[in-house]
């Protein structure tokens, strides 16, 4: 249905003008190459210059990244959402000009950022020791003295809180007593920090008295008191930081040049991805052959182009071999594209299938209306994603995801316009809170809230009308394909059948006519009768086309009724919607003085609107994907394509203003 036709494209050229092709063919962006694998023909390699570009990009990407860190520049909020900036080649060809000048000064940051790296790390080193020393502060001596002449000394940390004065008393008593110099130093619940000194003779019983107390001994490796070794590595630290801030200066002082680095790194991934096409090609002693898939609708100007540049030159376009797998390329109108993305996110369709983007896109839209169903936060959607498109340069995917919010927004604003929902009952409540007057409903149709069953049967239509356009569709792919009895024989008799029992089961709810009632009874039991008959045709034992009958019928009847029954949602959640936002509403006007209520209703409305149009909002998104995923393309839809991958100019700062100009 909107799948690009595909087309096998073999190219022979010169060899001095394969580089020149290849270049032009990824600006195109047209062309899917394969790999030629002919025995006959040589093949390039380019792994050593790809390694090198590699390399290169690291540096530019690494550098790009660095100066940001300390470039100081505001920024659009709305940045993120800017697209690629168009550059026409002969521009592109000038900035390149100034590559190596860039690759020098990326290589210049790196070195600056590992500088800096280098004083951070010496810092936490710095910080580390004085964390060590700060217990010991109180010292007034070097903790690596030793001692003197006639004195033995040295610091150790007892695993406990111990005093002075018990020192001394457990000394008095260790081995018919010792005389020591014992001075706590720091002394805290879970250690004490102590400075012991004795005489020369006395050091072995003095360390065994250490060793009974559990003593850690402190060695640090320094020639001063630890309040001075303390003050120098703070006036170290101070100015290892100031040395930072100059390094930060001179990368801040790059920034200027972002834009460079960006043409830059984008220019390395395309020679990355052009010398990794050139991989793919095949070559003689003076020509080149290149080939590929190529969407059908884009070759003839290709052909055009190509055949007009290069004089010597073969081009060859051609029907895909029966079993071989094209890639996909999807393409569908402005109200259609927008859910490609949904299509994608479950699969690709295949060979066979047709692409069910514009299949589902009205009832995605639709559903999604439904399930929000509220005035005002659709006017929010639609006017917030209407911004972005209208005021930036957003492109690609998330181009396309915005603009089927919008659509969904617009949908959800109809809806809420039907159901009289402006963040639920806002008005009433800000007309009989502020005003005192009461107004009505603002329903153009109905209110969910007062008449849920109606708001059921018709969310059951719906979903007997989005199953039916499935089947309908694999009724025509099955048509199509020559199998006509079987495309009459697998969906006619469900229509039949769900259109008969439609009328009982909406009797349940409703009141109903009799007459039709009656009628659809009849319809019902022939699409029965029908299902038996058909639906065990491929066995040729007559009982056993019986008994698959019978289990046809079985699945036809439990799957579709729990098919049907999934569009309950489309109630549940457009309830949920209306319900919490009253809540919100209630809550806001509880004050009694009136400005306090307005302040009120300000804050707390606001807050609740946005949380509950966000949870809403994902509900729905997720649920309406699900209606899309297991209802519908159930019926007719089996996807595992493969995506059409074309040799472009992946970049992600610039565009070239003339890229495939065959459109």
């Amino acid at each position: 249905m909107a799948k690009l036709a595909m087309k096998k494209i073999e190219i022979v050229a010169l060899l001095c003008d394969s580089k020149n092709i290849i270049e032009r063919l990824q600006r195109r962006g047209v062309v899917e190459l394969t790999n030629i694998t002919d025995e006959g023909l040589a093949k390039i390699n380019t792994s050593a210059s790809i390694a090198k570009f590699e390399q290169n990009l690291a540096a530019a990407e690494n550098a790009y990244d660095i100066i940001n860190r300390v470039y100081d520049k505001k920024k659009n909020p709305l940045s993120l959402l800017e697209g690629r900036r168009a550059m026409s080649t002969a521009e592109f060809a000038k900035q390149i000009k100034n590559a190596p000048n860039i690759l020098h000064v990326c290589n210049i940051v790196i070195s600056l950022s590992g500088r800096i790296s280098k004083d951070r790390n010496q810092i936490s080193r710095l910080n580390t020791k004085i964390d060590t020393l700060m217990p010991w502060e109180r010292l007034d001596v070097s903790p690596d003295l030793g001692g003197t002449d006639s004195t033995v000394c040295f610091c150790a940390a007892l695993p406990r809180s111990v005093s002075q004065e018990e020192i001394y008393s457990l000394a008095a008593d260790f081995d018919g007593g010792l005389d020591l110099y014992a001075e706590v130093i720091t002394c805290r619940k879970e250690y004490t920090n102590v400075f012991f000194m004795a005489a020369r003779e006395q050091r072995e019983a003095l360390e065994n008295f250490a060793a009974g107390l559990g003593a850690v001994y402190f060695k640090p490796s320094i020639n001063r008191t630890p309040a001075e070794e303390i003050k120098l590595c703070r006036s170290r630290i101070e100015e290892l930081n100031r040395n930072i801030e100059e390094l930060e200066k001179s990368i801040s002082g790059y920034g200027e040049i972002l834009g460079d680095i960006e043409i830059f790194t984008d220019y390395l991934k395309m020679r990355i991805d052009k010398y990794k096409a050139i991989s793919r090609l095949a070559v003689t002693n003076s020509t080149v052959v290149i080939a590929g898939f190529i969407p059908e609708k884009y070759a003839s100007g290709l052909i055009g182009e190509f055949e007009t540049k290069y004089g010597s030159i073969a081009i060859s376009v051609s029907e895909p071999q029966e079993g071989e797998e094209t890639p996909v390329l999807l393409s569908n109108s402005r109200f259609s594209e927008p859910v490609e993305g949904i299509t994608e996110m479950y699969a690709l369709p295949n060979k066979r299938d047709v692409d069910p983007s514009s299949v589902m896109s009205f009832f995605y839209y639709l559903f999604f209306g439904m399930m929000l169903s509220d005035a005002g936060y659709g006017l929010i959607m639609t006017v917030a994603t209407w911004l972005v498109l209208k005021k930036t340069t957003v492109e690609g995917k998330l181009r396309q995801s915005i603009t089927m919010f919008r659509n969904c927004g617009i949908s959800t604003l109809f809806w809420g316009i039907l159901f009289g929902s402006w963040f639920g009952d806002l008005p009433q409540v800000i007309a009989r809170n502020f005003f005192g007057t009461e107004i009505g409903s603002l329903a153009l149709w109905f209110e969910p809230m007062t008449d849920p069953v109606k708001l059921l049967l018709f969310s059951f239509a719906l979903g007997i009308g989005h199953l039916f356009l499935g089947l309908g569709v694999n009724l025509g792919m099955l048509w199509k394909e020559g199998r006509r009895l079987d495309a009459l024989c697998e969906v006619i008799p469900i229509y039949i059948t769900i259109l008969g029992a439609a009328p009982f089961g909406a009797s349940l709810l409703v009141p109903v006519s009799p007459d039709l009632i009656r009628i659809g009874g009849y319809m019902a039991a022939v699409g029965a009768v029908l299902i038996v008959l058909t639906a065990g045709r491929s066995s040729k034992n007559i009982l056993m086309r019986f008994f698959g009958g019978i289990y046809g019928l079985y699945n036809t009847a439990t799957g579709y009724l729990s098919d049907i029954l999934s569009y309950s949602r489309l109630l549940a959640l457009g309830l949920a919607t209306g319900s919490i936002a009253s809540v919100i509403n209630m809550m806001a006007v509880m004050p009694e003085n009136v400005i306090v209520k307005a302040i009120v209703l300000i804050a707390v409305g606001s807050v609740g609107h946005i949380a509950n149009m966000a949870i809403n909002l994902l509900g729905a998104y997720v649920h309406t994907d699900r209606l899309q995923f297991v209802e519908l393309f159930s019926k007719f839809y089996e996807g595992g394509g493969r995506p059409f991958k074309p040799l472009h100019t992946d970049t992600k700062y610039f565009k070239f203003e003339k890229e495939n100009i065959y459109d």
